[in-house]
């Protein structure tokens, strides 16, 4: 049976170049893109032969188990079909055991894999230039491998048998804005440290414990023979448990998906709903999914996420003016953007128009409603943080002050989220209509009194927040996380007051707001 399923993957690989003209480009340049990195990888991996044992122990151990996690994140976010599908082979009435074993050798004809045995070639090589003994190189780059493939075998299975229907482009998207947030602030960390000396120590450190986890043991083999990293034994036996673990989980799976009723077609069709099949069938999910289908589709949201930013960095320009430091000047419009992100939804209610009437009819709870539509904002904004805390820190120069800029972001942030839940719906004001355009304003005689107070009111609950990132401006380093306390309770805190309120005040004034979305 595992001779046959090969020489059926084999085909299957083939068969990728066959078929039109698009296809077959789209197949060429795909397994060109992962040639290329691949040799990259490889040269610069056979480059550090003449590196300090730390350097390639750094660079081997944090890129492998981040290609390992991306062997076992892709399949659950991609949604590609998985061509060794176990349930493609039920109708032959194949047993589940000897099954997953044929599957196995299959898994391994892929260009990805492909791509990832030239890496290991590469590492082991390079090791085995440092004095490492071949035979545990070697056993390192199979293990690496092994390990990775079978972390994209369970992948497949359980979103097979639990996230197929919930899989879209929109969760696709969500996963690569996730990668975003945290690759960029690691990408600044790391040029910001002084390689001068050699790798820095804080890094060393996180490495050694990377080494002891199931993605990374494999790949810290040979530093630990030379004496890196954690203990040699600890990582062996880590990085022979894992396969070892993983292939009892995917024999397991094998026999759930065999013996495992499949979910009827009509439930997948909840995969072209878009948002409301991302987010959870609740009130405050559905209500959740509506406003992301607003925010990121109506031009009247779009100019406020456009503007915000751009406003913040000009207020860089007066401050050069007047004389205040470059190093300070760089971390004052990423507080500014996180207070005018926290007051955006400040008036949400009035761009619903009739829309709201869905609310009402539905007896939503208003709890629901202020939280719904808080989730639009909060995933554009946090990602936007997340990317301009640390670049605004590393052009300061210092990173002791990261916990303080992280703090007062918070608060100025959460509060402004909690003040708009209220301002909303207590003291809504005319807004541009849906189809009008994004600049255009209808005549109305109040609105400012409640812009101001969100405003003002989010730096006056921020005040003992924004004190602290001051004192710790000036060098203070437990002022520094004390701050980064100090902003994430006040946030939250006003936040979780913010929705209750709110919720309570629209459900008191439900009529009267419908009242005024039909007559604005």
């Amino acid at each position: 049976m595992a001779a046959h399923v090969l020489r059926l993957r084999f085909d299957l690989l083939l068969g990728a170049l066959r078929g039109d003209g698009r296809r077959r480009a789209r197949g060429v340049l795909s397994a060109l893109g992962l040639a290329a990195l691949a040799v990259l990888v490889s040269w610069g991996l056979l480059r550090l032969r003449g590196a300090a044992d730390e350097t390639a122990m750094v660079v081997t151990v944090v890129a492998g188990a981040a290609v390992a996690l991306g062997f076992l994140i892709a399949p659950l976010v991609v949604g590609a079909d998985d061509l060794l599908d176990p349930r493609r082979f039920g109708v032959f009435g194949a047993e589940p055991a000897p099954l997953a074993f044929a599957l196995l050798p299959a898994a391994f004809v892929s260009v990805p894999v492909l791509a990832l045995v030239v890496g290991a070639v590469a590492s082991a090589l390079m090791w085995t230039a440092h004095g490492v003994d071949g035979v545990v190189a070697v056993l390192s780059a199979v293990l690496a491998v092994v390990t990775c493939v079978l972390l994209s075998r369970v992948a497949f299975a359980v979103s097979a048998l639990v996230l197929r229907e919930r899989r879209s482009r929109e969760l696709t998207g969500l996963f690569l804005v996730g990668v975003l947030v945290i690759a960029l602030p690691v990408v600044v960390f790391l040029a910001s440290l002084q390689w001068g000396d050699g790798v820095p120590v804080p890094l060393v450190a996180a490495v050694e414990v990377l080494a002891v986890t199931p993605l990374g043991a494999a790949w810290a083999l040979p530093a630990g023979a030379v004496g890196l990293g954690g203990a040699f034994v600890v990582e062996l036996l880590i990085a022979l448990a894992t396969p070892l673990l993983l292939l009892g989980l995917w024999v397991w799976l094998v026999r759930r998906l065999l013996t495992t009723i499949e979910r009827p077609l009509a439930q997948r069709g909840r995969r072209g709903l878009g948002w409301f099949a991302v987010m959870p069938g609740t009130a405050t999910g559905v209500i959740a999914a509506r406003s992301l289908t607003y925010w990121l589709r109506d031009p009247r949201y779009l100019v406020n996420i456009v503007i915000v930013p751009i406003a913040a960095v000009i207020t860089m320009v007066p401050l050069l003016v007047v004389g205040v430091p470059i190093p300070v000047a760089v971390l004052v419009p990423v507080p500014l953007m996180a207070l005018f992100l926290g007051w955006l939804p400040h008036n949400d209610l009035a761009y619903d128009s009739t829309a709201l009437w869905l609310h009402v009819a539905a007896s939503v709870r208003g709890a629901a409603d202020r939280a719904g539509r808080l989730v639009p904002i909060v995933l554009l904004a946090v990602p936007l943080l997340a990317v301009t805390i640390p670049v605004a820190v590393a052009l300061h120069g210092q990173w002791s002050v990261w916990p303080a800029l992280v703090g007062v972001c918070a608060s100025l942030f959460l509060t402004g989220l909690g003040l708009s839940c209220v301002s909303s719906v207590l003291a809504p004001y005319a807004a541009s209509r849906p189809g009008d355009g994004a600049f255009q304003q209808p005549q109305r005689t109040g609105g400012g009194l409640a812009q101001g107070v969100v405003l003002v009111a989010a730096i006056v609950l921020s005040a003992p927040t924004l004190w602290g990132g001051w004192l710790a401006l000036g060098g203070d380093v437990d002022a520094s996380w004390a701050t980064l306390w100090t902003g994430l309770g006040t946030g939250v805190v006003v936040l979780a007051l913010g929705i209750a309120l709110g919720g309570v005040v629209f459900r008191m004034r439900s009529g009267k707001l419908m009242e005024f979305v039909e007559s604005t």
